[in-house]
């Protein structure tokens, strides 16, 4: 009995020495870590507010906060598919359990017949276990199935739920134009979101079917070695767990920017692809290479600290949650064999002894391995905490813009509110009036959304019937003019009176060719079915087509269920007259046409704008071109200096500016 308190002691004391070592060493680590001295590097600046706020990415109280409010998302009720596999997969796990302790108890039963030579027993079990292998494999692959059809179920309702609140109004467009606290939105949306939904449902498996073999495996050892064996790996999983939580928390922040670098150099790749033109008139491929690589190269220095880091936290989970846990489990199971006067085993015969070490040690091992896979489940969590925080972030971004609250770095927060800028300007402090056949600005100062000041204030109004030529330098304000109009960005103060949004169309000088037929084209973005219910024909169409002289196109494309890569097919020309065949289909009480008919002849221009005034479309027109003088009644010059001038167009007018 000393001499196996003097082991106890003896391997407590190695197990102590070596939990302490390795968190010393990783003290050590990240010691050296900070002192490095910074490479010179090129850094990538992508729209981003609150940069000194750090999110907390560790497992917490608000880690599990935000879990709780995604799992919500998740799992919306009991009578959905995602419930079902949630059961599947325990009910798999449960099954998966009592046929380990199954296959010990049976296979223990085998070696005790082999040992004991006799026949008939080892034939027995030996059947029992080839008729138990089909059904084992079941419950096996039932499990796999589950797990990946909760994978990407979870997929499937977060992406969905992201989506229904990202393209909501103009939530997409308010996210990367008047709120930069998200980078790369379509990261969060596509990677992000997969590597979530995969670490919940593998964290779901790896945590409920250890703690299951936990529970299971101490009643059966408590009956048959006493309760005080699985309290002490109970206590080593408590101590074991609280070590290693503490060790692994930069895991979560590594996670985060992890994901930070692979979005910016996913970001320098799409502005290679986005400005490829003006890149080869500059031949600038040299050093588009160089930024690309850069920033690659700082995406891999990362993971290579990473990668290191997880070598060094898998030396330490392998030691504390695998090697000492084993340690710990052949300790309590040799105590009532090792100590003599334990009566448990006073008048057993040898074989009695082998075949309850068997049972009990295997079962004990089966336990000290599920306490190991619940402390390694710590390290998975952890990166989720990562995930999680991201996800957390976006959601949290998306409500906002929603109603109306937007974060940006403004113009005089960086200079110290010298230059056009005032403070007392607040988005949201406008006030829209919907009303239709009427555009009235009232006292409504122009702004940009980082708050620099193009115009004090603005007034004038236009009813339908009344065409409006805009015109002034670039940079003056005429495209804010139309964000602010379109209700792209926000009213910074005054009155604005519009009709509602689906009865203001904007027409842009590079017009958008969606994905689709010849038909989605034209009255993008109704859909086939849209406009079916609208009672507009093919034959209407083609009419359309007439009026911006491209009936050609109908045959030269094969059809209007013809599918080509639309930007690529058009010419700039047909491109632009598509998009004001667009214009006729929807037939909107106002347009906005931004130089959108600058590839277009002036005689095809001429009758195209003839006809907006026959169907009673209110224009508001960007235009160099004098030919379009007669087609309006007002115009708006604007002069980029901070004043502006509305009056009628008479013909003693002569210029505008430009």
């Amino acid at each position: 009995m000393a001499a196996y308190s003097k082991l106890t002691a003896r391997n407590s004391a190695v197990a102590t020495a070596a939990l302490a070592a390795s968190y010393f060493a990783y003290r050590n680590y990240l010691a050296k870590k900070k002192k490095r001295t910074p490479k010179e590097e090129i850094k990538v600046v992508i729209h981003e507010a609150g940069a000194s706020k750090k999110e907390r990415a560790a497992v917490d109280s608000v880690f599990f906060k935000r879990l709780l409010r995604i799992l919500k998302i998740l799992v919306p009720g009991w009578f959905v598919a995602e419930t079902w596999y949630l059961l599947l997969v325990a009910a798999s796990l449960i099954s998966r359990t009592y046929a380990d302790v199954w296959m010990i108890q049976n296979g223990t039963a085998i070696e005790s017949a082999i040992i004991g030579r006799n026949m008939s027993l080892f034939k027995v079990h030996l059947f029992k276990f080839i008729y138990a292998m089909p059904a084992i494999s079941i419950i096996n692959n039932c499990l796999k199935y589950g797990l990946n059809e909760l994978k990407l179920r979870f997929r499937i309702r977060l992406t969905k739920h992201l989506y229904d609140r990202y393209l909501r109004g103009f939530t997409y467009y308010k996210m990367s134009n008047l709120d930069n606290r998200i980078a790369n939105a379509d990261q969060l949306l596509t990677q992000d979101v997969d590597k979530f939904c995969d670490c919940v449902a593998e964290l779901y498996s790896n945590l409920s079917k250890p703690l299951l073999d936990v529970v299971l495996y101490t009643a059966k050892l408590t009956g048959s070695i006493g309760a005080q064996g699985p309290a002490i790996m109970l206590g080593y999983l408590v101590v074991s767990g609280l070590i290693l939580t503490r060790v692994r928390r930069p895991i979560g922040r590594l996670t985060v920017r992890e994901q930070k670098l692979e979005g910016e150099y996913r970001y320098v790749n799409s502005r290679l692809i986005t400005n490829s033109e003006e890149i080869a008139f500059y031949q600038g491929n040299r050093r588009e290479q160089t930024i690309i690589l850069a920033t690659f190269d700082k995406l891999v220095s990362h993971l290579k600290d990473f990668i290191f880091f997880r070598m060094q936290m898998g030396f330490v989970d392998n030691i504390i949650a695998k090697y000492i846990a084993t340690v710990f489990g052949y300790l309590v199971v040799s105590r009532p064999f090792l100590n003599l006067a334990h009566p448990r085993h006073l008048n057993s015969s040898h074989s009695e002894r082998l075949e309850d070490y068997y049972k009990s040690g295997r079962m004990l091992v089966r336990m000290a391995e599920a306490i190991g896979r619940i402390v390694l489940a710590g390290r998975e969590m952890t990166r989720l905490a990562g995930f999680t925080a991201r996800i957390t972030e976006l959601i949290k971004v998306l409500d906002d813009i929603s109603q109306g609250h937007y974060e940006r770095t403004m113009v005089s927060d960086q200079n110290g509110g010298k230059g056009k800028t005032s403070s007392n300007l607040k988005p949201g402090d406008g006030k829209i009036i919907i009303q239709d056949h009427i555009i009235r600005f009232d006292k409504v100062p122009l702004v940009t959304p980082n708050g620099d000041v193009l115009l004090q204030e603005m007034s004038f109004e236009v009813k339908s019937g009344e065409n409006v030529l805009v015109c002034g330098p670039n940079g003056c304000g005429k495209s804010s003019l139309f964000r602010v109009l379109g209700e792209l960005w926000p009213l910074f103060g005054g009155t604005m009176t519009k009709p509602e949004k689906g009865k203001l169309f904007y027409v842009p000088q590079r017009p958008y060719m969606t994905v689709g037929t010849l038909r989605d084209q034209v009255i993008y973005p109704d859909s086939h079915e849209e406009q079916i219910k609208k009672g507009t024909k093919d034959s209407d169409l083609l009419d359309i087509l007439s009026k911006v002289q491209l009936e050609y196109i109908l045959e030269r494309e094969g059809g209007w269920d013809s599918v080509q890569d639309w930007m690529d097919v058009l010419s700039g020309g047909e491109k632009q007259r598509i998009a004001m065949a667009r214009l006729f289909y929807h037939r909107p009480q106002f347009a906005i046409l931004d130089e959108c008919t600058s590839a277009v002849s002036v005689d095809v221009e001429g009758y195209m704008y003839q006809y907006c005034k026959e169907v009673g479309i209110t224009l508001f027109t960007v235009s160099h071109r004098k030919s379009l003088w007669k087609h309006h009644e007002y115009y708006l010059k604007m002069d980029g200096r901070g004043t502006y001038e509305f009056g009628d167009i008479t013909s003693d007018t002569t210029e505008f500016g430009s």
